[in-house]
């Protein structure tokens, strides 16, 4: 394993300096390797020109454009801390990341720079994209990046990531964690990778590994702006992608011609529903195999390319390489095959801990296991299995509802892409079930349709378990794992029950 991710640009760059390193194709815009090294410490001595210094922390909120990687590239070098910041960050949330990171500069793109509208950063900031910004940028020469002695375990990141409830947590991530995940997706299952798929948003952690997987592959990235179910088999057959990250919501789109007009080797999925995995290798004519990660832990587990038996299982695999799993009941004891309990990981490489938060960090990392919060059961065979969340249940009159299970069945339904589930407080229940839910395109949000989802659900779910309050919303919040925040719609509104349609009272309230 290389001693950075700066050293391992470095070894790709010498080995193939001409080869193309990423393609972001709706900005028409490519770069060798020796390009991307060569503007990346391009960065580097601009920001070092700012004033930023090894472990600096550097606020970065850019979408998906080159001047992105480039950027945490060249504050790897440099020894600095990327911040990376959600794109539909509101002022508030861009300002608690700034204040609660220590972030002493801002990045952000011109198009996103209408946020200072809303109050002063109070650091500096830089404005990408601009006249400026070109200039300083061409100004810049690249044998003056400073370049310090590093080691794998240097902060490269804090990484915010969120849970049910709560702040955002600040993951702090050092090199020899994205040297792993990179690693671990580019040589676990033997495979020559060359062109690599990364459409979801840079500042989740997905297309930072998938960059580094690419090095390791001495292969493409090939990014697009913004994911989109519609034209993501038409982007695999277009740009003869060979690994890619597989959106269930791609599935549900309507046939067309080139699905199978793909040369894809390996697609992971996520959380898929265990009765459309067939289906999709089927229809897209790959090989579709689940994994499992989280910002705290990169790579936790996948399913090997030859565990046919596995297909439609719902297992989400084995443990990774470099990474060890066992599953514990609620004093700490390891449960036999087949029993529910916490799952707990370690391995090199997970977190170091919370940025600022010594009580979160010691309440998830123990004796050197990381307590991930997630109910799973383990096989004999080492497959697991999530069950769900342990803080993501619903308890309704004196009945458990794992939010996993409702929202698996919901998202079955044909006229529903995804649905996220959470509890209201009500007085005669204890809490009450609702439903956000995003529609397929072309589906009318109203109240026929949701009597014919209650109906689906009432067919295949004990009846309390059936959500009392429906939301419909465009699209769902993502955490930096390009998870449902549940955080950021628990916060939407402080009463739950408004704008929701009541299907108890038959009302929109």
């Amino acid at each position: 394993m290389p001693l950075s991710i700066s050293a391992l640009l470095d070894e790709a760059a010498a080995d193939c300096p001409d080869a193309r390193l990423w393609e972001f194709f709706d900005e028409g815009a490519t770069a060798t390797y020796r390009e991307v090294r060569r503007d990346s410490m391009k960065i580097g001595a601009l920001l070092a020109g700012e004033g930023i210094r090894r472990g600096d922390r550097v606020a970065v909120m850019l979408p998906n454009v080159p001047e992105m990687p480039l950027t945490w590239l060249s504050l790897a070098r440099i020894g600095a801390i990327m911040v990376p910041v959600n794109t539909r960050s509101s002022a508030r949330e861009l300002a608690y990341a700034v204040e609660n990171s220590g972030a002493r500069l801002l990045l952000i793109h011109e198009e996103l720079a209408g946020i200072f509208d809303d109050g002063d950063p109070g650091i500096g900031v830089l404005i990408v994209g601009t006249a400026d910004w070109c200039k300083r940028f061409d100004a810049a020469a690249a044998e003056e990046c400073p370049a310090p002695a590093l080691d794998r375990d240097t902060i490269v990141n804090i990484q915010y990531t969120s849970g049910t409830t709560g702040l955002p947590k600040g993951c702090l991530l050092s090199h020899r964690y994205w040297l792993t995940a990179g690693m671990v997706n580019a040589w676990r299952d033997g495979l020559r990778l060359r062109r690599i798929l990364a459409t979801t948003p840079f500042t989740y952690m997905d297309p930072q590994w998938l960059l580094l997987m690419a090095m390791y592959q001495r292969g493409t990235l090939v990014v697009g702006r913004k994911q989109s179910a519609s034209k993501f088999s038409r982007w695999l057959a277009d740009h003869a992608i060979e690994f890619c990250l597989f959106p269930e919501a791609a599935s549900k789109q309507p046939p067309a011609p080139h699905d199978a007009e793909n040369v894809v080797k390996r697609a992971n999925i996520y959380g898929v529903r265990a009765s459309a995995h067939r289906e999709i290798e089927a229809r897209y004519g790959f090989k579709a195999r689940e994994a499992f990660g989280m910002t705290e832990i990169g790579s936790g587990m996948y399913v090997p390319l030859e565990a046919e038996d596995m297909i439609g299982s719902g297992s989400c695999g084995i443990a990774s390489p470099f990474r060890e799993t066992k599953v514990i009941d609620d004093n700490g004891q390891e449960v036999a095959p087949g029993e529910v309990g916490e799952l707990l990981i370690r391995g090199p490489g997970i977190l170091q801990g919370y940025c600022n938060n010594p009580e979160a960090t010691a309440e998830v990392l123990q004796d050197g296991w990381f307590h991930s919060g997630d109910l799973f059961r383990k096989d004999a065979a080492g497959f697991h299995y999530i069950v769900g969340r342990k803080k993501d249940m619903i308890r309704r009159s004196g009945e458990n509802i794992a939010c996993r299970e409702v929202e698996g069945v919901l998202r079955d339904m044909d006229k529903i892409e995804e649905v996220a589930l959470i509890g209201v407080a009500d007085d005669m229940r204890g809490e009450e079930v609702k439903a956000f839910v995003t529609l397929q395109n072309g589906q009318k949000a109203d109240v026929a349709l949701i009597d014919e989802i209650v109906e689906y659900a009432e067919r295949r779910l004990a009846s309390f378990k059936v959500p009392r309050y429906f939301e419909f919303i465009e699209t769902m919040p993502r955490t930096t794992s390009f998870k449902v925040s549940k955080t950021e719609l628990i916060r939407s509104r402080n009463d739950q029950r408004q704008g929701a349609f009541d299907r108890v009272e038959r009302i929109w309230r």
